[in-house]
């Protein structure tokens, strides 16, 4: 952003719902008091109205534009002391700069009003819209900025009333002291505003009634009628890109380089239009700058110094003249001079020391004299910030696919088409003469995605919702047809501009429907009309993952995102004995390894390290988290797209944050292990350290008691069919926008990151899923078991204790809960010592990996639709009809025993009924005439009674339920 331009933020203060009352009097008359970075501003008091409507905007100025997101905003609520004289305060909100959204992107939304202290009485929530504009300061002479300087603009008479009030001193903030600004006009508006808190009328005017120039985002929307929202996401960009320059590298190992740049060179007797290049040699390492005419190269070069195999660095510059005639195709080089480095004598820089200035030097040659070349040499590490854009030796130089890249996802919304009716419908004549009754339906398009409505007579109304996933930059139109069911004809058609659907983040906001007239083609300009409502939900999480893998669960709508809780900072370190992936030059295998790691948005991919089994990347990263409960997944993978085959999938790892303690460093290597039609293999392993920092316990602990999805998933929730189609489409939409940047993230290794498989049909996660039921219930059929041996009388000793503590437990009865929830906590306490210390990672016992059969690799791989031969396809069927009829039995056997309760008490068998009749009756009075105490000690005692007082044969109560009918006998 340049210099010479301002920021604003304009907060609307739109209205409040359901306040405390305050006055004593069943009313509250509120008033909004809003402070920003040193500046305070008020709205108007809304007198007896517990639902107050403000609609009142007040402007602040941006001082710092590049910490504006670090800055917190302040609206507190206080009732007028005038009214009633008990306790003003009725609530605040505090909102963090990275709500903030550029002008033509706000919305209205809705904050639940917070306590100021733990006595305090709050209810209700306000609504407010906060954005900002950016416009072209004015360059103001000297002369004026020193009167104004001098000059303060007089103050105007406030109202008696507002004379007259005077906020608690208990209730009121200091006020902290303006800002230093460059601007004298700044600092007389910030020294104002600090003696004003109560601002006057003029500053509280809506912007409109101000006459103002029109900002540079104002001339921006009325020419192109976009909006500025791409400003946050280059801000974001640009955070993002900084990563290497803001943290430390104090998860990895430092790794010296050798850097050489490489500037430009003066020639004294060649023609400027001679070209030049430069060539760096090192041993046997050599390379050459690109061709230049303006000899001007400016290029870094970074060699891995660990490789080198020489102590001395040549830089030469050599010109091109020409073609030879004996090889008309090939140029004459001819060497202007050479400058020598000693290895030894090179300085050392590490971060944040300031670059290392380049120098001339003059070009040693036996011919040529006068000429020289500008270059700085030093050793550096990873961190230095020529890194990243340098020729790296490692990585196979200036390759684009092989660099280290950061990438976004797509920001993806829930666009909501809810198809009420149509009117005027010119059908064709001939299919009305033919159907009496025509039925139609509505189709409509978003890019590749196509929803149907039902079918419906003309004249029916359908209120029907079809969801769309859209994806910024959005898709131009949404298209909209109706269709003749009997003919399967186009009735009609609109377009609809998906940059002008308006925007809603809650389902407070009202979205109003609309008439659109209905195209039919050339012969038919107006074809009848549809009723519809359409907008952009904000208020979801749009599930691009998997769900047992999210890695983010924020709302779409920037001004629903509440501050991170954490950072989580992430060091790749390296792999060990990687297995060879491609060949190389015959039969000797080589792997050109990279990481790619995906947490929220935002997707890292390392340098690849060519044709090594043991490359270490020594990168470190950082994300927000804005949700404990959530999960990186990291994957390691063979880069065959910079020879132009696709890339290879390694090994995958995945860590849960909330397994992991804070502000701890956890360095570990994981098993990295492939599964393939042939088998499950291990591919080598990698390094990583990991930490998650938490600067707030409390904010930590609140996450696990908030829900995890928005407001919108449990106030208008999605069905879990339409929420899967919901996920795979945009699972399709991030992958094909990953695969379309420069360098590409290909469709095989973000569908491999995102398991967009994990819907298929597979018998071995089918074994593995069965398996985590049984273990889950492991714990209940132990305890089974246990007092099967206690009623058995297996250990006499043991049997004997229980009945001790059934007869404590009955007399002192009031003390059971203490007893089991204080030995639940000493058990917890001491399983503590035994806590797994490193993070849980993908399992391969767990996955049934090991022990699967080929032929189910090879069903569980096999494409969608199957292009097997029949006779495998006959296999399969059959055994999947042998697994589905066990599945089959069971489910009627546990449908049976709900049927034979309920037949208990619905006179299906008259006498099992009349049987319960009477047993509860007796039941009744036996529970009326003796104590409970005696009861339950009489009970315990007969469960656990002696063997030589049981009988082998099933018990009276089990025998009656048997019995009971059920309704397998009415299945055909």
């Amino acid at each position: 952003m340049a210099e010479n331009c301002t920021r604003k933020l304009i907060v609307e203060i739109c209205n409040a719902n359901n306040l405390m009352p305050k006055d004593g009097q069943g009313t509250a008359s509120a008033y909004a008091i809003v402070d920003f970075a040193g500046q305070r501003r008020r709205t108007k008091t809304k007198f007896r109205d517990l639902n107050p409507v403000w609609d009142e905007k007040l402007e602040f100025l941006v001082h710092d534009i590049g910490s504006m997101a670090s800055e917190i905003l302040e609206i507190n609520l206080y009732n007028d002391k005038k009214i009633g004289k008990r306790s003003n305060f009725l609530g605040k909100i505090k909102l963090a700069g990275t709500v903030f959204v550029s002008a033509g992107a706000e919305s209205l939304a809705y904050y639940s009003l917070e306590k100021r202290s733990v006595f305090s009485q709050v209810k209700g929530e306000i609504g407010v819209k906060i954005f900002y504009v950016d416009e072209e300061a004015a360059p103001t002479p000297p002369e004026q900025k020193e009167e104004t300087a001098e000059e303060k603009p007089p103050e105007e008479e406030k109202p008696a009333e507002e004379n007259k009030e005077e906020a608690p001193k208990e209730e009121e903030k200091p006020n902290p002291p303006p800002p230093e600004s460059s601007n004298p006009q700044d600092a007389v508006a910030a020294s104002t505003s600090e003696t004003n808190p109560a601002p006057e009328e003029e500053k509280n005017q809506p912007l409109a009634n101000k006459e103002e120039p029109p900002t540079e985002t104002a001339k921006y929307k009325a020419e192109t009628g976009k909006s500025t929202e791409l400003i946050i996401n280059n801000l974001e960009l640009r955070s993002l890109s900084a990563d290497h320059n803001r943290i430390g590298y104090d998860l990895v190992d430092p790794m010296p380089f050798l850097y050489v740049r490489v500037v430009k060179a003066k020639v004294a007797n060649k023609e400027p239009a001679c070209p030049l290049h430069a060539k760096i040699v090192i041993g046997t390492h050599s390379i050459k700058t690109k061709t230049q005419i303006d000899r001007d190269w400016d290029q870094v070069f970074a060699f891995d110094k660990e490789r080198l195999n020489s102590s001395s660095l040549e830089v030469s510059v050599w010109t091109e003249e020409g073609k030879n005639e004996e090889a008309p195709s090939s140029l004459v080089e001819s060497c202007l001079g050479t400058v020598p480095f000693d290895l030894q004598e090179v300085p050392k820089r590490v971060p944040p020391d300031s670059p290392l200035a380049p120098q001339w030097y003059s070009l040693e040659s036996e011919s040529e004299t006068g000429n020289d070349v500008m270059v700085a040499v030093w050793v550096g590490t990873q961190a230095d910030e020529a890194f990243q854009e340098a020729w790296q030796s490692d990585s196979g130089g200036l390759i684009p696919e092989t660099r280290a890249k950061v990438y976004l996802s797509p920001k993806l919304w829930y666009l909501r088409l809810t198809v009420i009716q149509t009117q005027d419908l010119q059908l064709d004549l001939v299919s009305e003469a033919k159907v009496r009754s025509p039925e139609i339906f509505v189709k409509a398009l978003l890019g590749a995605q196509l929803f149907k409505t039902s079918r419906t007579q003309v004249g029916s109304a359908w209120n029907e919702d079809l969801v769309f996933v859209a994806a910024e930059p959005f898709e131009p139109f949404l298209v909209v047809k109706v269709e003749d069911a009997s003919n399967g004809q186009s009735v009609g058609e609109v377009k609809i501009h998906v940059s002008s659907i308006d925007r809603r983040i809650d389902d407070k906001t009202e979205v109003k429907s609309r008439w659109f007239n209905l195209i039919g083609g050339e012969n038919k300009p107006y074809a009848g009309r549809i009723h519809v409502r359409v907008c952009l939900e904000g208020g979801y999480h749009v599930l691009d993952e998997a769900a047992h893998v999210t890695s983010d669960v924020r709302a779409t709508a920037k001004q629903l995102t509440k501050p991170p809780i954490g950072l989580l900072d992430v060091g790749i370190r390296g792999a060990n004995n990687l297995l060879p992936v491609k060949t190389k030059d015959g039969p000797c295998g080589t792997t050109d390894a990279y990481v790619v790691a995906k947490y929220g948005p935002k997707w890292i991919r390392t340098r690849t390290i060519l044709d090594r089994f043991n490359p270490h990347w020594n990168e470190q990263y950082t994300w927000d988290v804005y949700d404990p409960c959530t999960v990186l997944t990291i994957g390691v993978f063979d880069n065959g797209r910079y020879k132009g085959d696709k890339d290879v999938s390694i090994g995958k790892v995945r860590i849960r944050l909330s397994t992991l303690d804070t502000n701890k460093v956890y360095r570990n290597s994981y098993t990295l292990t492939v599964l393939s039609p042939d088998g499950a293999k291990k591919m080598g392993e990698i390094e990583i350290a990991i930490r998650f920092c938490c600067s707030s316990w409390l904010s930590l602990i609140q996450a696990y008691g908030s829900p995890m999805l928005p407001r919108m998933h449990h106030v208008s929730p999605l069905g879990p069919a339409q929420q899967d189609i919901l996920r795979y489409t945009a699972m399709r939409i991030v992958t094909a926008r990953l695969a379309r940047s420069e360098p590409a993230l290909g469709q095989e290794v973000v569908q491999f990151m995102l398991d967009s498989d994990a819907h298929v049909w597979s018998m071995r996660r089918s074994k593995a899923n069965w398996f985590r039921v049984v273990g889950c219930l492991s714990c209940v059929a132990s305890l089974v078991c246990w007092l099967d041996e206690i009623r058995t009388w297996v250990y006499p000793p043991t049997t004997v204790l229980v009945h001790g503590l059934l007869v404590a437990a009955v007399v002192c009865s009031h003390l059971v809960l203490p007893t089991i929830f204080m030995y639940a906590f000493l058990i917890l306490a001491l399983r503590l010592r035994y806590c797994r210390r490193i993070p849980y990672n993908v399992e391969s016992r767990l996955s049934y990996i090991d022990v699967v059969s080929p032929d189910e690799l090879d069903e569980e791989f096999d494409e969608f639709p199957t292009n097997k031969s029949s006779d495998t396809i006959r296999i399969r069927y059959d055994r999947l009809r042998a697994l589905a009829s066990r599945v089959q039995t069971l489910l009627g056997d546990v449908a049976a025993q709900g049927e034979r309760l309920e037949a208990l008490f619905s006179w299906k068998d008259p006498r099992a009924t009349g049987i319960l009749l009477v047993f509860c009756l007796f039941v009744s009075l036996l529970f009326y005439l003796v104590p409970l105490k005696v009861l339950v000690l009489g009970a315990g005692f007969y469960y656990i009674r002696h063997p030589r007082f049981r009988d082998d044969m099933p018990s009276i109560p089990i025998n009656f339920f048997r019995r009971l009918p059920s309704l397998s006998d009415q299945i055909m």
